[in-house]
């Protein structure tokens, strides 16, 4: 069954330009919206058309600064549900909060489920995320959750590019399963840095398992997310001082939090990928930084919904 008007594209701040590229994929422009922020830091979201009766898809990543568009976010779902849209998507390719999904020590808050319940709280019918940190969050909505994953547009990077002999590395032992899917689908030996974290955003090279499959070769190492580049760039020295010859680190969000970019310059890392989940566009990026767009698979998401047809081909392959 086809739908008989198109859907509705609105774009939150966070992620305006992303919403641009899937506007232009799908051959539609972005509904006109308003967003303002008061002298007391509150946030103003007004939808500048009539949605009534429309399907509305409200594209924004809830990256830093995460509270701020979080509630924008929450907001214009609250508008477009008030102004009779008949269906409310929200779209968000980083879903803030991801990490904080269990309660590992007491009296903690389980964050991840919050803002779960707030967005579904708010009015939305159905979420569009990419690569949560944790699969398991989905089972925190009671809306429906289309877990879309950006590994063949990571794939079809390295496909595309000369990497020589090259091996698979996942950065940590948790990674694993991801890593050795890229390492199958790419037909490569994969190897595994063992880390431990004495603290958040700290992490130390324990070992690397699998060392031999990296000596003399090229290494990829894959991850859902850099964040304070910790991680990467000290499994790329540890890498390199086991025999590696170079080092290229591919990650479906680019968090980039202080001091990401000056440790990936100063790293001997010679590549880092990242898709756009997270916007960049206002950020010096370091040169060996390449950004991705994932707006053809969020089109093709967003398509597929509305036309109401099967979403599962989408984030099949290498599903975790």
């Amino acid at each position: 069954m086809i739908s008989e008007k198109p859907p509705v594209l609105l774009a939150g701040s966070a992620s305006s330009i992303l919403a641009q590229e899937v506007g232009a994929q799908l051959n539609l422009p972005l509904s006109p919206v308003d967003i303002r922020r008061f002298a007391d830091s509150e946030t103003f979201v007004k939808i500048d058309e009539n949605i009534r009766g429309r399907d509305v898809y409200v594209i924004q990543s809830t990256s830093r600064p995460s509270n701020e568009n979080i509630m924008e976010l929450l907001l214009f779902i609250d508008a477009a549900k008030r102004a009779s849209a008949d269906r409310v998507t929200a779209v968000v390719p980083y879903y803030g909060y991801a990490r904080q999904d269990r309660k590992d020590q007491g009296r903690v808050a389980l964050s991840a489920k919050l803002v779960a319940n707030l967005i579904t709280t708010a009015g939305a019918d159905r979420l569009i995320t990419v690569d949560l940190h944790s699969g398991q969050i989905q089972g925190f909505f009671d809306i429906p959750v289309d877990h879309l994953i950006a590994a063949p547009t990571l794939l079809d990077h390295v496909t595309n590019s000369d990497y020589g002999e090259f091996c698979v590395v996942s950065p940590d032992v948790g990674n694993v399963k991801m890593a050795r899917n890229y390492a199958d689908t790419l037909g490569v030996p994969l190897a595994i840095v063992d880390k431990r974290r004495p603290k958040p955003n700290v992490s130390e090279v324990m070992a690397v398992i699998g060392e031999m499959q990296v000596r003399g070769k090229n290494v990829l190492l894959f991850d859902d997310m850099i964040d304070t580049a910790g991680t990467i760039c000290n499994a790329s020295v540890a890498l390199r001082e086991r025999g590696a010859r170079e080092v290229y680190a591919l990650a479906v969000h680019g968090v980039l939090s202080e001091p990401a970019l000056e440790r990936l310059e100063k790293s001997p890392i010679k590549e880092v990928v990242i898709t756009n989940s997270i916007a960049q566009e206002n950020r010096a990026l370091p040169d060996k930084v390449r950004v991705l767009t994932i707006a053809p698979l969020i089109a093709q998401a967003i398509d597929r919904i509305h036309n109401h047809k099967s979403v599962s081909a989408l984030f099949r392959q290498m599903a975790r």
